[in-house]
């Protein structure tokens, strides 16, 4: 696949997966046309060599390739990332009626930029838990896909220091304004009614619950004079699941590759899906059912923990040390960090860097300023819950939880090739195959 047919897939796939849900259902789809096989964690697995996918609470996903070689031999090949991505979510009681307007209360998710979600063109999505005429519960995916919402802003006439000294109140300043009030009519009911709407061959007695989200309805796109950079919603870490899905639908099938996009990284990864919980292992301890052939399988595996890094922003590069600034287009970001916020030490980041100069990919390295506190992956998490060598990536991006993020037009493309070659080694750092 040559790069302006990878982007325009991954511009899809973003445009198609506006939350967890519906990331989830995306990668799905990718992975069944490509022969995988889903697994239901409810059943009983008797795995032949294969290809895969489980998913949990509809919003994590592991596909894996189980290779016709011994595991516990080759070691397994694994990538994560995270389908989650700060926004706004709406309260279970939402409605806010005043001076004849109904806006929606909302909670914020992770550590989202709030400035950037005013007087933007907003949608709906997520998922709707519900009974039905048999008076059992099941759930559905909802997307609303049209601008229904927006945050106006204040008026500068209203508050002249609004460019000097405005702050924002996630309480009282953010919930979007959704329509004109009218008699009878609240949230409750208009997503009832959109469900009904998109689902009309579901028997819907009443809706009992909810994850819904706000969503910018501008589309991913290629921007730049040059068309330099891809400018979207959710790159972090949505193109990092993109990539890494790629990579393993090229995956040898001689040897074990797993991808993970796990949900909840933005709030921690503390769920049963999410980085901190059982399902990676669960998983894999499913995958190799023998106490001693799991151990050492672990012991001669790598996991590549991709997450999005921070370019060097040209107007803030005091932000940045100036020996460890990525920048945009010049290639997948090694991450370190020695109080091991990220998980790479010397050896996980020469075979990464070792990979990249076998494949001519360029690669960047990454430190955070001393004086200033770094951030967290999935890497950490995951090198503590099962013990494996672990190292950490990214895409450089601008922007990193803004309602809209900017990364290089030709970085996901490398990124993607590199984790192709990662899924296609057939020695890994430390394995006696």
């Amino acid at each position: 696949m040559n790069i302006k047919n990878f982007n325009n897939n991954l511009i899809s796939f973003l445009d198609s997966s506006p939350t967890p849900f519906h990331a989830v259902s995306s990668m799905s789809k990718i992975l069944q046309t490509a022969g995988f096989t889903q697994l239901d964690e409810k059943q009983s697995w008797q795995l032949e060599p294969g290809k895969y996918f489980v998913t949990r609470n509809d919003s994590s996903i592991i596909a894996f390739v189980r290779g016709t070689q011994d595991p516990a031999k080759s070691g397994i090949r694994m990538v994560g990332a995270h389908t989650d991505s700060p926004c706004l979510k709406v309260k279970p009681n939402p409605d806010l009626i005043s001076d004849g307007y109904l806006n929606i209360g909302v909670e914020v998710y992770g550590g989202v930029l709030l400035n950037p979600w005013f007087d933007r063109d907003l949608s709906i999505a997520g998922r709707v838990t519900y009974q039905d005429k048999q008076k059992n519960i099941r759930s559905i995916l909802v997307d609303f896909e049209r601008a229904v919402a927006t945050i106006p802003s204040l008026a500068i006439h209203l508050d002249r220091e609004a460019n000097s000294s405005r702050s924002v109140n996630p309480q009282t300043d953010i919930p979007p304004l959704l329509m004109l009030i009218k008699e009878n009519t609240g949230f409750d009911k208009l997503l009832l009614n959109q469900t009904k709407l998109e689902h009309p061959e579901t028997e819907i007695d009443k809706i009992l619950g909810y994850e819904m989200c706000f969503y910018d309805t501008q589309g991913a796109a290629i921007t730049g004079l040059s068309e330099e950079f891809l400018a979207s919603a959710r790159l972090d870490n949505l193109l990092s699941c993109y990539t890494g899905i790629q990579g393993l639908l090229n995956a040898d099938d001689s040897v074990s590759s797993l991808m993970i996009c796990s949900d909840h990284e933005e709030v921690g990864s503390r769920s049963a899906e999410g980085a901190e919980g059982p399902f990676l292992k669960t998983t894999l301890e499913r995958m190799l059912p023998d106490k001693d052939d799991y151990h050492r399988a672990i012991a001669g595996s790598l996991l590549i923990s991709t997450d999005n890094a921070h370019g060097i922003h040209p107007n803030y590069a005091d932000k940045h040390d100036s020996n460890h600034g990525p920048i945009l287009n010049r290639g997948p970001v090694v991450k370190v960090n020695s109080n091991q916020r990220y998980a790479t030490n010397s050896e996980t980041a020469a075979y990464f860097r070792a990979l990249c100069d076998t494949n001519n990919i360029a690669h960047q390295s990454f430190v955070t300023r001393t004086d200033m506190g770094c951030g967290s992956t999935i890497g950490p998490i995951t090198a503590k819950e099962l013990g494996v060598k672990t190292l950490d990536v990214g895409v450089p991006t601008f922007a990193m939880h803004s309602i809209r993020e900017l990364a290089g037009s030709t970085d996901a493309y490398a990124l993607s090739k590199v984790i192709s070659a990662f899924f296609q080694d057939p020695k890994l750092l430390g394995t006696t195959s």
